[in-house]
């Protein structure tokens, strides 16, 4: 068995899958040579489901303790790679990734891409069935990846269908990667950070009887504040401590001007309320400044999207 000369494993991370779990394994395409199925400590039985299942390319790992989704998929990775696999497709143990388009997320690997992920948001009609507030929340968190991770080409950072050839797991820090719901999330900054080539691949979504335990309020703040370290992560290692590209320069010194021409700004307002008019100078200290900086650090988002990996 494999795909196209690749070894393939499907990596399953599963809490609190036992009436799932069944239908997802069932389901991997025989192309598969291995399925690394991760029981992250479910209190129900779905480590059991998975050993009665008795499939010969199943290789269960069991966590002490609850570690979160990113932990198991790590986990599911490190297994692969020890076992000399090629390429590894994360599939939920919710059943809700659709098996059909497994060979789609792995064509791009053998064309030479690192990494490959679905994505729910390729045509009006493809969300069909997804909730409204995972749409308006897929919409705001798409943006905010894209400037944090520097991937402008994806969309639906949030979407765990995803392949990953050995070579690019194997640049990724896996152990300081995030462990949570935000996994995907800085799974993609640290590629980007490694220059790896990613690519979307249409998938519909797929909702039967999952129910999903993210929640906005809890863990919405956390991702938020997790992809505003990505970014400055993302500016220090990328483009000034390896390379001091344009890119660094435009941003510091654009960034220093505008707060500069803001600062100025907000204390000529001050002085201004107090009844003290400002005089021409102090005005052209506060402007230009504000709208030099705002001009080159649009220039550097521009040279960021033009070396978006692709």
């Amino acid at each position: 068995m494999s795909y196209r000369g690749l070894r393939v494993a499907v990596v399953v991370p599963a809490f609190r899958e036992e009436t799932l779990i069944a239908q997802t394994i069932k389901g991997v395409p025989d192309l598969v040579d291995r399925i690394v199925v991760v029981d992250d400590a479910s209190p129900d039985g779905t480590g059991r489901v998975v050993m009665e299942l008795a499939d010969p390319r199943v290789t269960l790992i069991r966590h002490p303790a609850n570690a979160g989704v990113g932990a198991a998929i790590v986990s599911g990775h490190r297994a692969a790679v020890a076992d000399e696999c090629d390429a590894m497709v994360v599939m939920a143990g919710d059943n809700q990734m659709d098996p059909e388009y497994l060979t789609d997320l792995l064509d791009p690997l053998v064309e030479g891409y690192g990494f490959a992920k679905g994505n729910r948001f390729y045509s009006r009609t493809s969300t069909r069935g997804m909730p409204a507030s995972r749409i308006l929340g897929n919409m705001v968190l798409t943006f905010m990846n894209k400037a944090a991770s520097g991937y402008w080409n994806l969309v639906d950072p949030q979407n765990g269908y995803t392949a990953i050839t050995r070579e690019s797991l194997e640049l990724v820090p896996l152990e300081r990667v995030a462990r949570r719901y935000e996994f995907e999330n800085d799974l993609l900054i640290w590629l980007n950070i490694a220059d790896v080539r990613a690519k979307d691949v249409p998938i519909p979504a797929r909702y039967d009887a999952e129910v999903s335990t993210l929640r906005p309020l809890r863990d919405g703040p956390r991702i938020s504040w997790l992809l505003f370290r990505g970014f400055w992560r993302r500016m220090w290692l990328k483009y000034t401590l390896w390379s001091f590209s344009p890119i660094a320069l435009l941003f510091y010194t654009g960034l220093a001007m505008l707060l500069v021409g803001l600062g100025v700004g907000v204390w000529t307002t001050v002085v201004a309320l107090q009844g003290t008019t400002p005089t021409a100078g102090t005005t052209v200290l506060s402007v230009v400044p504000f709208f030099c900086g705002f001009v080159l650090l649009v220039q550097a988002l521009v040279l960021d999207i033009q070396g978006t990996p692709d």
